[in-house]
């Protein structure tokens, strides 16, 4: 009886970092994807100068997966003007946001966008183009290590 629950025990921790790995392996490859479409809009990407002229205060939650606690806040999007090279004044929200605020009203901001498109700007900063790639790379990186590591202890008991 003792033989089958250790037999039992090595089986489930192979598959506990099979899964592990596995896990954090697509946690990792979709931090690289994302790193890359970083890159590639960097490597395209026109620079112009921006004003944030406002900052757009909302409430994140969905209101149907979470529920509402007394320590949610607001967070403030900055919406930004800048003028593309044809001398045309746009206008984007950005799509990170924060609280406190990372940008103030009136405040100037590098602006990153595409010739071909315009519409698709970002503010040249940490958060827009690398907070994404780092989370879900460094979740996959200590995910696919743990269960690494755990192959590894395995293996070295048997």
């Amino acid at each position: 009886m003792q033989v089958q629950v250790q037999v039992r025990g090595r089986g489930a921790r192979r598959w506990v970092a099979f899964g592990m790995i596995a896990f954090g392996s697509v946690f990792l490859v979709i931090g690289l994807v994302l790193a890359g479409m970083s890159v590639s809009f960097l490597t395209d990407a026109k620079r112009a100068p921006g004003t944030v002229v406002e900052l757009e205060w909302r409430n994140d939650d969905s209101g149907t997966s979470r529920k509402r606690r007394d320590n949610d806040k607001p967070v403030a999007y900055p919406v930004v003007e800048f003028a593309s090279a044809d001398g045309t004044k746009r206008t984007f929200r950005s799509s990170t946001g924060s609280n406190p605020p990372s940008y103030e009203e009136g405040e100037r901001v590098e602006v990153l966008y595409r010739a071909d498109s315009p519409e698709d700007a970002r503010i040249n900063g940490f958060a827009s183009l690398w907070l994404l790639p780092l989370i879900f790379g460094g979740i996959g990186l200590v995910i696919a290590g743990i269960g690494t590591a755990i192959a590894v202890v395995g293996r070295r008991r048997s």
